[in-house]
């Protein structure tokens, strides 16, 4: 997809009719194609250019207008962002604007007015550069009468000064982990996370104090729980939430000004609540995320996917696999034109995984509706989640008695990350693989003593002890176990020592 065609997606039905009115109004001949050019993008037409002009010699008046309808598609996206944004943060760019040109016509009471608002505005939302314009622009005209003491002006423009700088070294700080996240994650680099932050934080000369804000708590959360999910093991992470947990029982009040953070907070305790199967915590973290993001419907809107695939995830396994299923369906059900689609994905490929462990054949049609390629997976959902998504491809299919395709996926998914795996020492994955191998050539393997117990030995391991690790497991325990792989599942997460108890056939 071009960049013109994505930004042409952003838009909603009414959207695109204002965006046509708008283009109308700034059309000054009648043989501007500019709107034809949208119809065609609109209905993904691969032929546009010869739609649009006979010879090929246009080709450059065809990008030009590419050019221009993209410069005004931008300027109305920026007109209409500005125009309905209700945050505090617009409101107080607002008064800035409008201050600003009070003063340049001299309306200068008004004009202070505004920008002491502003400032109230943006000094509550901790938007320090938004404040170094307005302190700056009252600088400029401090020399009015009406104006506020230099010295006063002087003195908060340079406490401004410094919690600009202190902000700008917390980003650089985030922006330095979030590169070493990616070598960890794309190249397999080895890396013990306590020492990597500590490096980080001298290196960048950060104080205790200043870690402690809803950002910053934010942001090491963020970088803590896409290493664990890439080393499968959160309890890697616990100093971290232990940390988070003192932070938020010392906030006595909650400002609206950190919702985001706040909410995405609660999100990252319930995620690790999840993944160290400690339920009812995750729960009560999931009822708490709620109950703030129903104080803004901007922030319900882009948590509330994320929230139901966790209280999903929840529901299943604890047991209550038919209300899980429902949710998800509601959920994608519910979902709106500006849902982002990284949240759609997730929520269906855990339908999929939910109704293929309850043998549900409704697991293959979820299976088609994932239609991006791998390449689009990996880069917007990570490697992990791609290689599961291609995992579970290869069981579900096996599942239902598709074995030749299943053994197609399986040799694709070899010759594609294989290398990856050995690079990134999962080689798990491959022992995995090749479990999954056998039973496919011969599924009168899975009742061999030596193939059960080294299905055994992989779930008796602590690296596999996550619950969808135990999903996957748990597959292939259920070839010889003539139950449900769900069944199984719940057994392996309530009972941790299960793959080392007695087994028939094993002595």
């Amino acid at each position: 997809m071009d960049s013109l065609s994505e930004l042409v997606n952003l838009l909603s039905s009414n959207d695109k009719k204002l965006f046509r009115q708008f283009l109308q109004r700034k059309n000054k001949r009648s043989d501007v194609k500019n709107l034809q050019l949208l119809d065609l993008i609109e209905t993904d037409d691969i032929d546009s250019l010869s739609k649009l002009y006979d010879s090929k010699k246009n080709n450059d008046a065809y990008h030009a207008l590419y050019k221009r309808l993209q410069d005004n598609l931008l300027l109305f996206l920026s007109q209409k962002t500005f125009e309905s944004n209700h945050s505090e943060t617009y409101d107080a760019l607002r008064l800035l604007v409008v201050g600003r040109f009070l003063l340049e016509n001299d309306v200068i009471k008004i004009a202070f007015k505004c920008l002491d608002k502003a400032e109230r505005l943006a000094e509550n939302l901790e938007q320090f550069n938004l404040l170094n314009e307005l302190l700056l622009l009252k600088l400029q005209y401090a020399h009015l009468p009406g104006a506020e003491d230099l010295e006063a002006l002087t003195t908060r423009f340079l406490r401004n000064q410094a919690d600009m700088r202190r902000e700008a070294k917390l980003n650089m700080a985030y922006a330095f982990l979030r590169r070493e996240l990616q070598e960890i994650h794309l190249k397999g680099k080895i890396v013990n996370l306590t020492a990597l932050i500590i490096t980080t934080i001298r290196k960048y000369k950060i104080s205790e104090q200043d870690l402690m804000t809803y950002k910053s708590i934010y942001q090491i959360l963020f970088i803590a729980n896409e290493y664990a999910a890439i080393q499968q093991n959160y309890g890697l992470i616990e100093r971290y939430i232990n940390q988070t947990n003192k932070f938020m029982q010392g906030q006595s009040h909650k400002k609206q000004s950190y919702l985001f953070y706040h909410i995405s907070i609660l999100y990252y305790l319930a995620n690790f609540h999840l993944r160290r199967k400690n339920f009812a915590g995750s729960i009560s973290y999931l009822k708490e995320m709620m109950d703030l993001m129903e104080t803004d419907s901007r922030y319900y809107a882009l948590f509330y996917l994320r929230h139901q695939l966790l209280a999903a995830l929840n529901l299943f396994f604890t047991g209550f696999a038919e209300d899980a299923i429902a949710l998800l369906h509601k959920s994608l059900s519910n979902t709106k034109h500006r849902t982002k689609p990284e949240d759609i994905e997730d929520l269906r490929i855990c339908l999929a995984m939910f109704l293929a462990l309850c043998n549900d054949r409704g697991s293959l049609k979820q299976l088609t509706l994932l239609t991006r390629t791998d390449a689009w997976y990996e880069k917007k959902m990570g490697m992990l989640w791609t290689i599961r998504k291609n995992l579970m491809e290869i069981l579900v299919h096996a599942q239902f008695s598709n074995i030749e395709l299943a053994m197609s996926r399986l040799n694709s998914f070899r010759r594609r990350y294989k290398k990856y795996l050995l690079k990134t020492s999962e080689e798990r994955v491959l022992l995995f693989l090749r479990l999954v191998e056998k039973y496919l050539l011969k599924p009168d393997v899975a009742f061999e003593t030596a193939y059960r117990r080294a299905v055994l030995n992989m779930a008796g391991r602590a690296e596999n002890n996550d619950i969808f690790t135990l999903s996957f497991i748990a597959w292939l325990m259920a070839r010889w176990e003539k139950k449900t792989a769900y069944k199984v599942v719940l057994t392996l997460i309530q009972d941790d020592n299960y793959a080392q108890q007695d087994t028939p056939g094993l002595e």
